[in-house]
């Protein structure tokens, strides 16, 4: 049974993640690798020990305490999910020890429906402590007259519905400003057209929160450039996919990724051929605050 939790140290930070849900879906193609062949999928999963035609999407929020600050990033699919195995966030917080009204601050990377249904309960705010943190890109595209004219028309009226109540509480980032002294926003885009990433760095340590940069821990990153089916620019997504994990890679950072397998955190190793390995974190982090 997957735990519902993970809690690790990384310098003065609390990291906590939480498993909203876990979805079971045909694929990985064609929501994976669209532009290759079904038969190109089938043999990447068999070298990696993955069914053909089945894969597991797990959805992750992540906790930071840092300093006074209990910071959310994403809220998973909140009471919506309920009847689906999903919207369990609360509820798994609470078993880690924090009740929504302990959240100051909530980060959301970008505005899709499994990262912001969890904003409201009952039309109030979950998290009725909390003051909030998006893209400024990300934002000003939801709430534009082209997103509500385009084919995504449907996420951006749930924008208005469940982002937009909160505007006056909401701090619009570029790249490079700080959630918080310690936590950095940087552009990732492609996924969506705000979508960010978040690098904490607290006693010399650092970890990266990749969001949906790589959906997949085969699909996404051993082959970064095959295109994804929920990215709405594919090429700049790939482009995206490759500068952000080959930093991680080459500067061996830890990474939390929304969709990774849950607990959702490790490291990512370049590969000779091109791409990445998924490596899952086991006891680094433990060894490295033991020796502090």
């Amino acid at each position: 049974m997957i735990p519902g939790w993970q809690r690790l140290v990384l310098g003065e930070a609390r990291i906590t993640t939480v498993l909203d849900g876990a979805m079971h879906n045909d694929g990985p193609y064609p929501i994976f690798g669209k532009d290759r062949s079904q038969e190109e999928m089938a043999a990447l999963m068999r070298a990696n020990f993955l069914p053909e035609t089945r894969f597991v999407n797990h959805f992750t929020p992540t906790l930071i305490a840092l300093d006074d600050n209990l910071i959310l990033f994403d809220t998973g699919f909140g009471e919506s999910g309920s009847d689906k195995g999903f919207g369990k966030l609360v509820a798994r917080m609470a078993d880690a020890g924090y009740g929504p009204e302990a959240v100051t601050i909530v980060v959301l990377t970008h505005l899709h429906p499994d990262h912001i249904l969890g904003l409201m309960t009952g039309g109030a705010p979950t998290f009725p402590n909390a003051r909030y943190v998006t893209g400024k890109r990300e934002f000003a595209w939801w709430t534009s007259a082209e997103a509500k004219a385009s084919d995504r028309a449907e996420n951006a009226k749930m924008v208005d519905r469940i982002v937009v109540p909160l505007k006056d509480r909401m701090t619009l980032l570029d790249d490079g400003d700080q959630v918080v002294s310690g936590i950095t926003a940087h552009n990732a885009f492609g996924h969506t057209p705000g979508h960010m990433i978040f690098e904490l760095e607290s006693a010399g340590q650092r970890l990266v929160l990749t969001a949906d940069t790589a959906n997949h821990f085969v699909a996404s990153l051993q082959k970064p450039d095959w295109q994804v089916r929920f990215d709405m620019d594919p090429q700049t997504a790939i482009a995206t996919r490759k500068r952000v994990f080959d930093q991680i890679a080459v500067e061996r950072v830890p990474f939390i990724g929304y969709h990774m397998p849950f607990p959702a955190i490790g490291y990512a190793e370049k590969l000779e051929e091109g791409g990445y390995r998924f490596v899952p974190m086991s006891y680094q982090l433990a060894v490295a605050n033991a020796a502090n």
